[in-house]
């Protein structure tokens, strides 16, 4: 599909921007993912050096090479200042393809539903434009905030599919296909 053409895809909501990071955004991710606070119930994703932020950026741009699509950088409408990041991956959960939704932001931005409006957007474009896969959000069980921001965004809890995952049991949010 050419919308789905890396250069072309940008999300606009009320509020926010959603365009795809550039290597000027290495710092930003770096100081999202190195805060103890943002990373609390995903250690494994804490950063401690820049070096690892770069090579985050160049994971995350390889996906939006080859698959058209990927993690977002938010901020502001007229501001480039980046208050997190938000986006789909392709993943498996029980051996079926699906589309994994991330957020992440900057803790000055938590409270403000940046994350709730833009996983929102994400998962909206991710119906139109690859309705054949199921979206899911995988959420730590304490994780009361990003739970609200999966329930928001369109996802329903979906207990038969929770399962294990890299840093601790994950309970699944699902927003199925159409």
């Amino acid at each position: 599909m050419s919308d789905r053409s890396p250069a072309a895809v940008e999300l606009r909501t009320d509020r926010l921007l959603l365009r795809r990071p550039t290597t000027a955004d290495v710092d930003a991710i770096f100081a999202v993912h190195r805060d103890p606070e943002t990373c609390a119930h995903n250690p494994s994703d804490a950063l401690a050096r820049l070096e690892e932020a770069e090579a985050l950026y160049h994971r995350w741009d390889d996906q939006w090479q080859q698959h058209g699509y990927g993690y977002w950088v938010v901020r502001h409408h007229g501001s480039a200042q980046q208050l997190g990041f938000c986006g789909i991956k392709p993943m498996e959960l029980h051996g079926a393809p699906v589309l994994n939704l991330f957020y992440r932001f900057a803790t000055s931005a938590w409270g403000q539903g940046f994350a709730s409006e833009a996983a929102a957007a994400v998962a909206t474009w991710a119906s139109r434009h690859l309705p054949g896969l199921p979206l899911i959000a995988r959420v730590r069980p304490a994780n009361l905030a990003s739970q609200r921001v999966a329930i928001r965004a369109g996802l329903n809890r979906a207990p038969h599919l929770d399962t294990e995952g890299y840093d601790g049991f994950d309970w699944i949010y699902t927003k199925l296909p159409g």
